[in-house]
């Protein structure tokens, strides 16, 4: 117990210096327009119902697993209570895997949904996430789509904007963990 305590503590800390503290909610119908709108600007074949639908899934998607997780603290500490057996599911993998599974659920035509790991750097943990792109793009030309990193509360940004994380192919940085090119950080 008492070590429990003390890791939530040093997540605590890590997280209010770190600048992740949870934000408001958005998702009402401005941020949902302003995302459909950015995923149509992916390009002309990006179909607008499409984009729309992806936009408000992922909005909508990311408030009902925080309440299945649930978030009620920043995320490193979320993270310390699902490590510690106090919370079953909510590390950013674990967001990953449920939103890329809904969105693809919806078997777009003009999009494409990958799964995006961004390998450590110093003073940051490997993180994943989903990018959503124009049928056939690739994670660069995508947008990423965050509900890990505010608890709940959807980030996204163009991949190259999200100037907080590298974002690369799963498949490749898994390579590179294996190989031993690249370090889990630590």
């Amino acid at each position: 117990m008492i070590r429990t305590l003390a890791w939530m503590l040093v997540a605590a800390l890590v997280a209010a210096t770190g600048g992740c503290a949870t934000v408001k909610p958005g998702g009402g119908p401005d941020d949902v327009a302003a995302l459909a709108a950015e995923i149509r600007a992916l390009g002309p074949e990006v179909a607008p119902d499409e984009a729309e639908r992806a936009a408000r899934i992922a909005y909508g998607y990311s408030l009902q697993l925080a309440r299945e997780y649930g978030v009620t603290d920043p995320p490193l500490v979320h993270n310390a209570k699902v490590i510690h057996g106090l919370r079953e599911r909510g590390l950013c993998n674990d967001w990953t895997e449920d939103l890329s599974k809904r969105l693809k659920q919806e078997r777009f035509r003009t999009l494409t949904v990958h799964w995006a790991i961004s390998p450590p750097k110093p003073f940051r943990i490997i993180h994943h996430s989903v990018v959503i792109s124009r049928r056939g793009g690739t994670i660069e030309e995508g947008i990423v789509l965050d509900p890990w990193r505010h608890g709940g509360a959807l980030y996204w940004a163009r991949t190259p904007k999200d100037d907080h994380y590298d974002w690369r192919p799963r498949m490749e940085v898994r390579e590179e963990l294996v190989k031993g090119r690249v370090t889990t950080g630590g």
